[in-house]
C-alpha cells in the first residue's frame, strides 16, 4: 500500500526546500556537505531538489506498514470531515482539530483511537513540510474531559486484551480440531505466538526458513519488528515444552509435516486454510486477530469476546514473569524496550497478587 503524503497546495518539493535558508537546505540534503561561507547563496537548480520515485517509495517503506495503514485511515476520516464541515484540512487550525476530536468523542470512539487520530494529523502536517503543526492543547483538553465522562458513566477508559495463560492456551488448543489442516495450523499459531511473545505482524511474517530446531528447542528469526526499525533482525530461542498439546517443538514439527504433504516446502510458515483444507497464502495480521477471538469463544474462555492477537503476546510476558524470569529477559525475548509501560503493566498485574499488601495479614 502506498502512503498518500499530503502536499502544500501549489507547491513542489523544490519550492518547499528552497524556502528554507541555503545552509539549512544543504544540511537537509547531506549532513556532511560543507556550508558555503562566501556570503553568497549557491545557485540551485531543479535537479538539486528532485526526488526519484524509488527514493520516495523507500522512504515510505521506512514507516511501519501498520502505522502507514492506520495514518492513511485516520487522515482520510479527517479530510472527509473537513470537507463536510467546510474547514481546511491542510494546514488545519487548533480550533478545527479540537472540534474534530469533540465529534469523535460524541461518536463514541475509543480514547486510544482518538489519540491516534491526533498523531496522524500532526504527522501528515510534518510530512507535508508544515513546520508549525496545529496546537493540540484544546483537543487534548476535550479528550481529557471525554475520559472523565467515561469514568463517571462507569465505563472503562482503556480495555486491554486479556493475557492468554497456559490453562487458557490448552483450552484453546483442545477446541481446535486437530484432525484438520486448519486445526493443526491454529495450534501452531497459538503455541508459537505465545512462546514467541509475538506481535501479530511478526507472526504473519515468519517464513519456514526462519525456524530451525536445536538441542534445547527452536530458534526463530524475527527479521524486523516495531523496535527494530532498521530491520537488523533477531533470533529468539524457544525452550522445548512439557505438554504434548503445547510443546512448541512438537507443534512446529507437526505443522511443517502438513505443509510438506501439501507441497509447501518454503515461504510463509502460517498460512490461510480454506474450508476444504487447501493451504493458501500467508495469514494477515487481521486474520490472526480473528482466529484468536473465534477459538477463544469456541473454547468458552471467560471474556472471550475481548481476546485479540495481542493476548498471545501479553500472555507470554505474564506467564514468563509469573515463572520467575526477570523483566530484562522478558523484554529482550519479546522485543520490548526495557522501560516499556505496556510490559510493566503486565508485570504489575502479576505483582498485584504475588506482592499483595493484604496477603497474610490475618483478615
Amino acid at each position: 500500500m502506498s502512503l498518500d503524503i499530503p502536499d502544500r497546495p501549489g507547491s513542489s518539493v523544490a519550492a518547499r526546500i528552497a524556502r528554507a535558508s541555503a545552509a539549512s537546505a544543504v544540511r537537509l540534503l547531506s549532513p556532511l556537505a560543507p556550508v558555503p561561507v562566501t556570503g553568497e547563496e549557491p545557485l540551485y537548480t531543479e535537479a538539486d531538489f528532485a526526488i526519484p520515485d524509488s527514493t520516495r517509495n523507500r522512504a515510505i517503506r521506512g514507516v511501519a506498514a501498520n502505522t502507514r495503514r492506520a495514518y492513511e485511515r485516520q487522515w482520510k476520516m479527517f479530510t472527509d470531515w473537513c470537507r463536510i464541515e467546510g474547514r481546511v484540512a491542510l494546514p488545519t487550525t487548533e480550533h478545527s482539530l479540537a472540534a474534530y476530536v469533540d465529534d469523535l468523542c460524541t461518536a463514541g470512539q475509543a480514547p486510544a483511537s482518538i489519540e491516534q487520530a491526533i498523531a496522524a494529523i500532526r504527522t501528515m502536517h510534518r510530512w507535508a513540510d508544515y513546520r508549525n503543526q496545529p496546537f493540540t492543547d484544546t483537543a487534548r483538553l476535550v479528550l481529557r474531559g471525554y475520559r472523565n465522562e467515561l469514568v463517571e458513566d462507569g465505563r472503562r477508559v482503556q480495555r486491554q486484551s486479556p493475557p492468554i495463560t497456559i490453562s487458557t492456551l490448552r483450552a484453546m488448543v483442545e477446541a481446535c480440531d486437530l484432525r484438520t489442516v486448519a486445526g493443526i495450523r491454529n495450534q501452531a499459531l497459538f503455541v508459537l505466538g505465545l512462546a514467541l511473545f509475538g506481535r501479530r505482524e511478526e507472526l504473519a511474517a515468519v517464513v519456514q526458513d526462519d525456524v530451525r530446531e536445536v538441542d534445547d528447542g527452536l530458534e526463530i528469526t524475527i527479521r524486523t519488528s516495531k523496535t527494530d526499525r532498521d530491520s537488523k533482525g533477531e533470533t529468539i530461542g524457544i525452550w522445548r515444552g512439557e505438554h504434548p498439546l503445547t510443546d512448541p517443538v512438537a507443534v512446529w514439527r507437526n505443522w511443517t509435516r502438513v505443509l510438506a504433504e501439501h507441497g509447501q516446502h518454503g515461504g510463509r510458515l502460517l498460512r490461510r486454510v480454506d474450508q476444504v483444507g487447501r493451504i493458501g497464502p500467508s495469514l494477515s495480521g487481521d486474520s490472526v486477530n480473528t482466529l484468536v477471538r473465534e477459538i477463544a469463544i469456541q473454547a468458552r474462555v471467560p471474556g472471550a469476546e475481548h481476546y485479540t492477537a495481542h493476548s498471545l503476546r501479553a500472555g507470554g510476558a505474564t506467564v514468563s514473569y509469573a515463572a520467575g524470569h526477570p523483566v530484562s529477559v522478558i523484554a529482550e525475548h519479546g522485543r520490548w524496550n526495557i522501560g516499556s509501560p505496556v510490559l510493566l503493566g503486565y508485570i504489575r498485574a502479576v505483582d498485584k497478587w504475588r506482592q499483595n499488601a493484604t496477603r497474610g495479614v490475618g483478615l
